[in-house]
C-alpha cells in the first residue's frame, strides 16, 4: 500500500474503529459527491454514502493493497449506486405501470408528467444508463484516467472508453434538445 491512508487502513484492519472514523472523515466529501452526482438527490446520496462506508467497514479485513484505498472505497460506493439505480428503475417501472392501470381504470385522463429538474445537465446525466453515468462522473468530474476508472468500475479500460464516448454522445443529444427526453 503506497497511499497516505496506509497506517489508518492497517489500524482499521486490526479493529481500531477510531482509525476507520478518520478514514471516513477524510473521504466523506469525495464519496458523498459521487453518490449525489449518481442520484441527483441529497437524501439518497447521504443514504448511499453511509451504506458505502458501512460496506467498507465490514469488508476492511478483505482490503488488499493492490490499489489505493480511495479507489477501493470508490468501487464500493459506485457499486452501491449502481445497485440503487437498478432498484429505483424497477420501482419506477412498477409505479408507472400501476399509475397507468389506475389512469385507464379511472377516466382515461393523461397522467401528470412529474417534476421538471431545473438543472439541465443534472437532468441529462440522470437520463444516462447508470454505467455510462458512472464512467462520465469518474473521468470528467473526478479527474480519473481511464485506467483508474476501470479499477473502480471493475471493467477494462476499453469498456470505460466506450462508456465515456457513448455517454458524451447521449449528453450532447439530450442537451441540444434542452435536456428533453
Amino acid at each position: 500500500m503506497c497511499d497516505a491512508d496506509e497506517a489508518l487502513v492497517e489500524q482499521s484492519q486490526r479493529g481500531d474503529f477510531a482509525a476507520f472514523e478518520v478514514l471516513i472523515q477524510k473521504h466523506q466529501r469525495m464519496i458523498h459527491s459521487l453518490t449525489f452526482r449518481m442520484t441527483g438527490s441529497m437524501a439518497d446520496a447521504e443514504d448511499l454514502a453511509q451504506e458505502a462506508f458501512v460496506r467498507a467497514y465490514r469488508s476492511i479485513a478483505d482490503y488488499r493493497a493492490d490499489c489505493k484505498f480511495s479507489t477501493w472505497l470508490y468501487r464500493i460506493a459506485m457499486n452501491a449506486c449502481l445497485t440503487w439505480r437498478e432498484r429505483e428503475t424497477m420501482r419506477g417501472e412498477v409505479h408507472r405501470s400501476w399509475s397507468e392501470e389506475q389512469r385507464i381504470a379511472a377516466d382515461g385522463e393523461d397522467a401528470p408528467s412529474g417534476e421538471v429538474l431545473s438543472d439541465q445537465l443534472q437532468a441529462a446525466l440522470l437520463k444516462l444508463p447508470a454505467k455510462q453515468r458512472a464512467a462520465i462522473m469518474l473521468t470528467m468530474y473526478d479527474g480519473m484516467n481511464h485506467a483508474e476508472a476501470a479499477q473502480v468500475l471493475n471493467c477494462s479500460e476499453t469498456t470505460v472508453s466506450w462508456r465515456v464516448f457513448a455517454a458524451k454522445r447521449k449528453l450532447k443529444r439530450l442537451l441540444s434538445r434542452g435536456g428533453g427526453q
